[in-house]
């Protein structure tokens, strides 16, 4: 299984310049009923709350992303990584410190 966390093209049309949400939603709509591609799960809009279904799941962190945004490569202020403080970036992605 995978997951898919942003559209950026939709019928040979960039998408990068549309909101989040209108991206998010023809993501949906897009991948309704697949059992191979998922959407990557959203989180309570409330940040706090959304943090303690992370500590709650024992999740490493979330990507807390700013729904008006258009898409933008590379880090920025609009998208923010925010990870528990016993995982560190790796070569894989997240992992517990102390792992490679």
């Amino acid at each position: 299984m995978l997951m898919v966390f942003d559209l950026l093209e939709l019928d040979g049309e960039n998408q990068r310049k549309r909101p989040l949400r209108e991206r998010r939603q023809a993501l949906e709509h897009l991948l309704t009923g697949e059992r191979v591609l998922l959407p990557v799960r959203r989180l309570s809009p409330n940040g706090l709350e959304a943090w303690q279904e992370v500590i709650r799941a024992g999740w490493q962190g979330l990507v807390a992303k700013d729904s008006d945004s258009p898409y933008v490569g590379g880090r920025t202020l609009k998208w923010l990584k925010v990870k528990q403080s016993h995982y560190q970036e790796g070569e894989r992605g997240w992992e517990p410190q102390g792992k490679s």
